[in-house]
């Protein structure tokens, strides 16, 4: 889908265009240039518009940084990492790249991150948010990411302090129980493993995305000052939450070594009890062992209370080292 922003009346206003129908840009400001899942046709429509060449698909994929942020025919091509789906079980990531030329920014992706739907409702509002060029509308986009990142990470460390009250004050349950639960434990505290990896590496993109732009800014001379001032705020905020990421990946890590020292534990119990109920039992078979042999002189066999002599030898033998074991502490 190739959609154009144009620039009236101090806001943005969309048009879809038919690349195919289309043989040129119709005329007026245009700051944006949005490409969702664009066609072969697209992609020449807007490189003969702009003088360019729209990376492809598994360009953008690649993780070198010279393949991501580089300067080609006077434009800044940057790619970074967004996430998708934040709000379910399965978020994901996508590259997304700004194409920066003169005062128009083209945006290639090939998801629908909501921070794009949102900032573009917003630039659709007269004077709600700078879109004046295509630089105003970048920074307002990653500002737009940013602030969801910043959502979904306060989202991930309550679902880590729940999980956290689950592992350490669990309700009275029986053993078997908790050892299930402490297995959903540990899918719920690798789902979140998953997804902090995940935010992390999209931060990562980001803050090399600004320190990339910041460098051309300063290379270039340039004296826009509000430019400047929400560089450095995207670059503070991503510092900010790449240092939260790393806190929360640390508390994971310890819910996991937790929950497995906690399995360990039940396991250990379950051995335990294996353990004392065979050397409770040792006493009662060597009596028995005993009483099974098929000597012909046992004073006990003619003996009229032989056998249930032999039955309450048996009970005491087992229940002396239950008690000696229960007065030890280790019952």
């Amino acid at each position: 889908m190739l959609r154009v922003y144009f620039r009236e009346n101090g806001c943005l206003t969309p048009r879809d265009l038919d690349a195919g129908a289309a043989h040129d840009m119709p005329s007026g400001p245009v700051p944006w240039i949005d490409l969702l899942n664009p066609t072969p046709a697209e992609d020449r429509f807007v490189e003969k518009h702009l003088g360019l060449s729209i990376p492809t698909r598994e360009e953008m994929q690649e993780i070198e940084v010279s393949a991501r942020l580089y300067n080609e025919g006077g434009a800044e091509f940057m790619t970074m990492t967004a996430l998708v789906r934040l709000d379910t079980d399965e978020p994901g990531a996508t590259p997304i790249t700004f194409i920066l030329k003169d005062e128009t920014l083209v945006t290639v992706r090939y998801a629908e991150p909501r921070p794009f739907h949102t900032f573009a409702l917003r630039a659709m509002r007269v004077d709600f948010v700078p879109c004046n060029d295509g630089e105003q509308i970048m920074l307002g986009l990653l500002e737009a990411m940013i602030d969801r990142l910043a959502d979904a990470l306060e989202r991930a460390g309550a679902r880590i302090d729940f999980i956290s009250r689950e592992v350490f004050r669990p309700s009275p349950q029986k053993r078997t129980i908790k050892a299930r639960n402490l297995e959903g434990v540990i899918e719920n505290i690798g789902r979140e493993g998953d997804f902090l990896g995940l935010t992390r590496e999209s931060l990562v993109s980001i803050s090399r995305l600004s320190a990339y732009h910041m460098a051309n800014f300063e290379n270039d001379h340039r004296t826009d000052k509000e430019a400047r001032v929400r560089l450095r705020l995207v670059q503070r905020d991503v510092t900010s939450l790449s240092d939260h990421a790393t806190y929360l990946t640390g508390k994971n890590q310890f819910m996991l070594d937790a929950t497995l020292g906690l399995i360990n534990l039940e396991q250990n119990q379950i051995i335990k009890i294996f353990s004392i109920a065979a050397v409770c039992l040792m006493p009662p078979t060597l009596v028995a062992s005993v009483y099974g042999m098929n000597f012909k002189h046992m004073p006990e066999l003619d003996w009229e209370f032989g056998y249930p002599m032999s039955l309450i030898l048996m009970i005491v033998a087992a229940i002396l080292p239950y008690l000696y074991f229960k007065r030890r502490g280790w019952l």
